[in-house]
């Protein structure tokens, strides 16, 4: 007797060559794309659903029991009704920025480390310093100490980069019993720092402005949840080093940008690399564009031409586990918020 199938949606514009890389997962397996839109016809025989913005109702689709997002965090469709569903998996692609967007972050602790906005204003100025050799003179880079505000896998991936460098680390974990990287997280081989070894010292949430204290860089990596909602605030700002930077990477509302913006405006530290915001896109009346010490980019850290390839590998992993009746990767805890 043969199994029965499993229809699967995926509302997501993957290419036929990914599309055929699904398929053959598993012969159970009837994939089938609809993008731009999903048909009303599509819900009602899926039991899994690939997605980044459709989402059913659940009267439209009862026989949903997994939905994979293709994004790292669920804080943008927490409120969707199936999403709240407990007969519902909700499982996230995280761990496919790790690479891309600690690459990001190396690039701008090394932009402040030999003082790129410097350079740049000075270019613009057309200005050739006569004191160059002291205004540009940075210490060794592995006299420096990062800070990690969340221990996944971006922060595990930009740990392993930075000590290459040399560098001390420091990180904020929730569970600072466990450092070791979850059994049920997705990561790519060679990647990251399973074991949680490279960290000096490991801080639990509430500590993260005592932490901040030794940081040269804080780099903000945690997920979105009200606990964590600026989190990042005039307390911690109090705390950094005036010649410290913010990096955020994660979501605009972990930080207080009010308190951000005193504390550039006060010199309070030394600088921030921006990819996210509280309002997106940033308004053209915010004060951090008006910051030369402040580099912002467009929520573009993760990107990648090999996105979509990437986030597949995840879901293909997940669908052998699914088909096999194993415990699914990045599968979200809703107690936990991600």
């Amino acid at each position: 007797m043969s199994e029965r199938s499993i229809n699967v949606v995926v509302a997501m514009d993957f290419n036929d060559d990914i599309m055929d890389t699904l398929r053959a997962v598993s012969p159970r397996l009837n994939i089938v794309r609809h993008f731009p839109e999903v048909p009303a016809s599509a819900w009602e025989s899926a039991e899994v659903l690939y997605t980044v913005r459709d989402f059913p109702e659940p009267e439209q689709a009862p026989n949903l029991r997994w939905i994979q997002v293709n994004y790292a965090g669920i804080d943008a469709v927490r409120g969707k009704r199936i999403v709240q569903s407990p007969d519902v998996q909700i499982t996230t692609a995280s761990g496919v920025h790790a690479q891309t967007i600690a690459n990001y972050c190396i690039m701008m602790m090394l932009a402040f480390h030999f003082q790129l906005p410097r350079m740049m204003a000075d270019k613009e100025s057309r200005r050739w310093p006569e004191d160059r050799h002291r205004l540009y003179a940075p210490p060794e880079m592995n006299t420096k100490t990062l800070g990690l505000y969340g221990y996944g896998s971006i922060a595990r991936e930009l740990a392993r980069l930075a000590a290459t460098l040399g560098m001390k680390v420091l990180a904020v974990k929730r569970d600072v019993k466990h450092p070791a990287e979850g059994s049920g997280e997705y990561t790519r081989p060679g990647t990251g720092d399973t074991a949680g070894d490279i960290p000096e010292r490991i801080y639990p949430p509430e500590a993260l402005a005592v932490m901040a204290r030794d940081c040269d860089f804080l780099v903000v990596t945690a997920p979105l949840t009200e606990t964590t909602r600026h989190s990042v605030n005039e307390q911690v700002f109090r705390e950094m080093k005036p010649g410290s930077v913010l990096i955020n990477i994660a979501r605009g509302a972990l930080v207080d940008e009010r308190a951000l913006i005193e504390a550039l405006k006060e010199k309070r530290i030394a600088g921030a690399a921006l990819d996210v915001f509280e309002t997106e896109p940033l308004p053209q009346d915010s004060p951090l564009w008006d910051f030369n010490n402040v580099i912002i980019s467009p929520h573009i850290a993760g990107n990648t031409t090999t996105y979509h390839e990437k986030a597949a590998a995840i879901f293909a992993e997940n669908l052998r586990r699914y088909v096999e009746k194993k415990a699914l990767l990045n599968l979200v805890d809703r107690k936990a918020g991600y």
